[in-house]
C-alpha cells in the first residue's frame, strides 16, 4: 500500500511539475516591441491594427494573459530605443527586428534559437513560407526570427512614356539588354532647347543588378568575397553604359513624378500605396503606369531582393511557451496574415494566403483597370536572391558601395579596381 502510494505521489508531482512548466501562470504579462507606421516608408493610417486584432485573439485564447506593449516609437527611432532595452536585459519577450539589425541581435545570442519550437509543434511548418522570407531570420543553420509581412521589388514602368515613344511594354522575361535599348531609346530633348529632359531610369542600383545576373557577392560563413567575379564585372560595365545614356545629367525623383521618366524600381508597398490613388505626381502631370519584375543579367534572371520585417523572441524571456504561442499569431496565424492585406501595406509571407482568391480579387480591386496577377507576385516572392547573414556584412556592403560608385562615375578607374577592391574586403571580413 505504501509503495502505490509512493507510485501516485510521483505520478501527481510529475503532473504539476509539468504544469508548471507547459502552462502559463494566471495574469501572466507578456510584453512585445513594435513600431508605429509602415515599415515599407509609405503611408500608414492605422498601423496598429493588425497587432490589436492579433493580441486581442490571443488574449482570448489564453485567459489570465496580459500583452502589453509601448505605442508610439517611430520606426526611425526603433533600433536605438530596442539597442537600450536589450543593453539593459529590459528588452520585450517579443519584438520586432528590421532586416538590417538581425544579423547583429543573433549574433549576440540576444535572439532565442527558435529550433525546438519548431520541430516540437504539430500546429506549425517552416514550408508554409516563402524561402526568402524565411531565410532573413536563419543565422548560420538555426531560424531566431519569423517572418512578419514582406515586399518584393518591381520595376515601375511609365506606360503613357513608352506608348509615346512606340515602344512595346516589356514582358516579365526582359534582359539588360532590353533594359539598356530601351533608355537609349527614351533618352532625349523633347522641346529642343538642348537640354535633356526624358530619361530611361532613375534609381536602379548596381545592387539590384548584380541579383540579377546571379551573383553572391560572399561566401556562406562570410569569411570572403567574390567581387572579382566576372559577373561584378558585368554588372558594373552594364551600369557605366546605363549612366552613361544620360549624358552627365542627374535624374531626379521629381523627374519621375513629371512623367519624364520610363522605370524606377519600386517596392510592391508603393506599387500597392499608390496605384490606386492620384498619388503627388498628379500634381505636375498625368501618366498611366504598371510593375513588371526585374530585368535579368546575361548569366541571371528576373529576380529581386525581397524586403522581409522579422519578428524574434528574446533569449531572455521567462515566458517562452507563451512568446511562442504569440509570435506565431503574429507570424502564422492565418488571420493575421490576410488582416496584413487589408491594414497594411506588406504582403502576407504565407504562400497559400497570398496566391488565395482573395487575395487576388484584392489585388484587382486595388490595381483599377491594370489587374495585378498574383501569380507573379508569387513568383517574384518565390525567387526572390536571399540575403547573406553574417555579421560584418553591412560594413562589407558599404565599403563596396562606396567604391563600386566611384568606378560606375568614372572617379576611379576600371582596370583592376574589382580585384583591389576584393582584397580589401576580405582582409575586412578576417579582421
Amino acid at each position: 500500500m505504501p509503495g502505490q502510494w509512493l507510485i501516485f505521489l510521483c505520478f501527481l508531482f510529475g503532473i504539476l511539475v509539468y504544469g508548471s512548466v507547459a502552462s502559463p501562470k494566471a495574469d501572466s504579462v507578456l510584453r512585445i516591441g513594435i513600431f508605429a507606421g509602415s515599415n515599407w516608408n509609405v503611408p500608414d493610417s492605422d498601423s496598429y491594427a493588425v497587432i490589436d486584432a492579433a493580441v486581442k485573439r490571443f488574449e482570448e485564447q489564453h485567459p489570465g494573459v496580459h500583452v502589453a506593449y509601448v505605442s508610439g516609437i517611430k520606426k526611425e527611432d526603433y533600433s536605438e530605443w530596442l539597442a537600450e532595452q536589450v543593453m539593459n536585459g529590459t528588452e520585450p519577450d517579443v519584438f520586432m527586428v528590421l532586416s538590417d539589425d538581425f544579423n547583429l541581435y543573433a549574433s549576440l545570442g540576444a535572439l532565442k534559437d527558435l529550433s525546438d519550437f519548431e520541430q516540437q509543434d504539430p500546429d506549425f511548418s517552416l514550408d508554409e513560407y516563402y524561402p526568402a522570407a524565411l531565410s532573413y531570420g536563419r543565422y548560420g543553420t538555426a531560424q531566431y526570427a519569423l517572418p512578419y509581412e514582406s515586399v518584393p521589388t518591381l520595376m515601375f514602368v511609365n506606360k503613357t512614356l513608352l506608348a509615346r515613344e512606340g515602344i512595346r511594354m516589356p514582358g516579365n522575361s526582359w534582359t539588360w539588354q532590353d533594359f539598356l535599348t530601351i533608355c537609349r531609346q527614351v533618352t532625349k530633348d523633347t522641346d529642343g532647347d538642348g537640354v535633356l529632359d526624358q530619361f530611361g531610369c532613375y534609381d536602379y542600383s548596381w545592387q539590384q543588378a548584380v541579383v540579377s545576373d546571379g551573383l553572391q557577392l560572399f561566401r556562406d560563413d562570410g569569411r570572403a568575397s567574390y567581387f572579382a567575379d566576372n559577373r561584378m564585372e558585368e554588372t558594373v560595365q552594364f551600369m557605366m553604359e546605363l549612366r552613361a545614356v544620360n549624358r552627365g545629367h542627374e535624374v531626379t525623383a521629381k523627374d519621375f513624378d513629371m512623367g519624364q521618366v520610363a522605370f524606377r524600381p519600386f517596392t510592391f508597398a508603393e506599387y500597392r500605396t499608390y496605384k490606386p490613388y492620384p498619388w503627388r505626381i498628379k500634381k505636375y502631370t498625368s501618366f498611366e503606369w504598371d510593375c513588371i519584375k526585374m530585368p535579368a543579367g546575361p548569366s541571371g534572371s528576373n529576380i529581386s531582393e525581397l524586403g522581409t520585417l522579422l519578428m524574434g523572441m528574446s533569449a531572455r524571456t521567462k515566458h517562452e511557451l507563451l512568446a511562442w504561442e504569440f509570435l506565431k499569431e503574429l507570424c502564422y496565424a492565418p488571420e493575421t496574415q490576410r488582416q496584413l492585406l487589408t491594414d497594411s501595406q506588406g504582403m502576407p509571407v504565407r504562400r497559400d494566403i497570398v496566391e488565395s482568391a482573395d487575395t487576388q480579387q484584392l489585388l484587382m480591386k486595388e490595381a483599377g483597370d491594370e489587374q495585378m496577377n498574383v501569380a507573379t507576385i508569387s513568383e517574384v516572392m518565390d525567387e526572390a536572391a536571399e540575403v547573406p547573414k553574417f555579421k560584418r556584412y553591412a560594413g562589407a556592403m558599404l565599403m563596396a558601395d562606396n567604391e563600386i560608385r566611384k568606378i560606375i562615375n568614372g572617379i576611379v578607374p576600371f582596370n583592376n579596381a574589382l580585384n583591389k577592391l576584393q582584397k580589401e574586403i576580405n582582409a575586412y571580413l578576417q579582421y
